[in-house]
């Protein structure tokens, strides 16, 4: 079962967190079709937020088609984003681990490894247009 995160600092509204690691676990594969979302209470709970940020997110994935609400059962995901070519892909992570642990050992923090590596996607991504 996934488990939320909240980041206070990312400027990321916590219900739109939750949508997004819902949405990578899916990508993923952590997540597949028939797997139960924690439920509200859980939720809560665990994160000390509104039940309501936790509707509006579940609300969210629903309108995305992600997810179906069986009310007094649960949350249950029933469309998965998982792409046969991410899975296919173990030697990228494992590059991409050996990366991250180089990064590290250079010194760079999270949330340094995060800039830098947003920093070259936008910049890959505008070199792939021209």
């Amino acid at each position: 079962m996934i488990e939320f995160r909240l980041d206070t600092r990312s400027g990321v509204a916590p219900y739109q967190q939750v949508v997004q690691q819902v949405r990578h676990a899916l990508r993923l594969g952590l997540l597949v079709v028939g797997d139960q979302l924690p439920t509200v209470k859980e939720v809560v709970a665990t994160l000390a937020i509104n039940p309501n940020t936790v509707l509006k997110a579940y609300k969210e994935l629903e309108h995305l088609g992600l997810v179906a609400a069986r009310p007094g059962i649960g949350t249950f995901v029933i469309k998965t984003l998982t792409n046969d070519s991410l899975a296919a892909h173990g030697p990228v992570r494992q590059e991409l681990k050996r990366w991250l642990a180089r990064a590290r050992r250079a010194g760079l923090d999270e949330e340094s490894i995060e800039a830098l590596v947003r920093d070259v996607l936008r910049s890959s991504a505008t070199q792939d247009v021209a």
